[in-house]
């Protein structure tokens, strides 16, 4: 008897179609960028409103894939839309609201639906790693409660989403994600924009473009050194220093342990040199003892060795540039001045100044003009300062309790499954935790990549 494969057909009754070719979510996010850089000359103020709707548009797209692919389109819209929105204001004129910053925003927030389960008031929300983020949540919801009480609408609008944008998206994360293929798909995300970023970073010190010396002079950022070659600290396709070192110091940590190495080298290179060029010493430190923390588990100890010869090896190549070694060798001897540095006496001055201030009562100030993420203001160093500051005292230690039971929750993971991806988890806790006193990661993109690692480490789930 001869038996013949007939095409299986769906309950519609047409022939099943074959598996179709679809984009994954960072190339449409790519491609959104790549659009809006060229409609940018003649389309004006409108490309800020288009792109903002391209962005909710491709967050549709990647969630319906897969969460793996919706984390790689935020991650590259995250990465490279200050650098669109630059180009942007070059041709359309300054803007200082920042709108088109809104758009990674609203593509975190497409798949929100999916935690509307949660609201059935039988599910318990300490359970499943959420405990910190629903206590920030709480937290945020009382500076906004200040600063509406206050007038201040919009601020309290702005500054609650770009605090709240990222802990909703890490509970959707939680219920929806797999922490393997998250974190794989991070990974692969990196290995693609580390060595763009790093490449436009080492071209915007030599030769700053147009549109990044336009953006400086209007922004007011004082952190960014000034818009002339060799005077300017790389802040690369992000929105200053800060963000991009610190993307860029958890790009290269995982990409580094979770990517075959020649792809970790080629991707790391360009990128290590570029943050050794924005002379961050918070994310300079973070990835160093992020590394040392891998040092500790046999699973990571031969790369974690590799990883540091790598970086040695770039800092004395960058070292006998000599365009580069200058400023670099002013950046390495701040170290050795200890509580004479510049950049601690004017934390010191940060705690004197909200002490003798009215404004530091109990009760915070909430979330008005002075919100350290507000775009084009000057920011407030460290999360003791920012939440004491927005929160009063009382709320704020409950709120940076809360971060930092998060960071050291993805540190002390690592010991009971000690795993190259629990381990670089755990170092990117440790990282957190030093960078906490140091930095504002509470809103944004740094909330984002904050947020975003402890909800992975607080999976349980795991792809066969």
């Amino acid at each position: 008897m001869i038996t013949v494969n007939l095409p299986t057909r769906k309950s519609t009754g047409k022939i099943a179609d074959a598996p179709r070719f679809r984009l994954p979510g960072w190339a449409m996010a790519a491609a959104l960028l790549f659009i809006a850089l060229a409609v940018a000359p003649v389309g004006g103020s409108l490309t800020r409103l288009f792109f903002a709707a391209g962005c909710i548009g491709v967050g549709w797209y990647a969630w319906r894939q897969s969460p793996e692919s919706h984390l790689q389109a935020v991650l590259a819209l995250l990465c490279f839309t200050p650098f669109v929105r630059r180009v942007v204001d070059y041709y359309a004129g300054f803007d200082g609201i920042g709108v088109m910053l809104i758009g990674p925003l609203a593509t975190m927030l497409v798949p929100l639906p999916r935690l509307i389960p949660l609201l059935d008031g039988r599910s318990n929300p300490l359970e499943n790693g959420r405990a910190p983020l629903t206590l920030v949540v709480i937290c945020i919801a009382y500076a906004a409660f200040i600063a509406l009480f206050k007038g201040a609408w919009l601020d309290a609008f702005s500054s609650a989403l770009k605090w709240i944008a990222p802990l909703l998206y890490a509970m959707i994360l939680i219920e929806t994600g797999d922490r393997k293929r998250l974190l794989d798909a991070a990974a692969r995300v990196f290995e693609i924009l580390l060595p763009i970023m790093g490449l436009y970073g080492m071209y915007q010190y030599v030769n700053p473009p147009g549109w990044d010396r336009y953006w400086l002079d209007f922004a007011k950022t004082v952190t960014a050194g000034l818009p002339l070659p060799y005077e300017i600290r790389v802040f690369s396709t992000l929105n200053g220093p800060a963000s991009f070192a610190t993307f860029t110091a958890i790009g290269i940590l995982i990409v580094s342990f979770l990517r075959p190495p020649l792809l970790a080298t080629l991707a790391a290179l360009p990128a290590g040199l570029a943050l050794i060029l924005s002379q961050y010493r918070t994310a300079w430190l973070s990835l160093a003892l992020s590394i040392a923390f891998c040092c500790l588990f046999s699973s990571t100890r031969t790369r974690s060795a590799f990883i540091l010869a790598l970086l040695f090896l770039g800092g004395l190549v960058a070292m006998t540039i000599p365009s580069f070694n200058d400023a670099l060798i002013a950046r390495l001897e701040t170290f050795s001045q200890g509580t004479q540095d510049g950049s601690f006496q004017e934390r010191l001055q940060e705690f004197v100044t909200l002490w003798e201030s009215p404004q530091s009562s109990l009760l915070g100030v909430g979330f008005t003009e002075g919100d350290p993420g507000a775009a084009g203001t000057m920011p407030v160093d460290g999360m003791l300062i920012a939440c004491w500051l927005t929160m009063g005292i009382v709320i704020g230690i409950f709120c940076l309790s809360a971060f930092i039971w998060a960071g050291a929750g993805m540190a002390l993971k690592a010991f009971g499954n000690p795993d190259p991806g629990s381990v670089v988890l755990g170092g990117l806790g440790c990282g957190y935790l030093l960078q906490m006193p140091l930095a504002n990661i509470s809103s944004g993109e740094l909330g984002f990549i904050f947020w975003t690692f402890v909800a992975i480490s607080s999976l349980n789930r795991q792809a066969p």
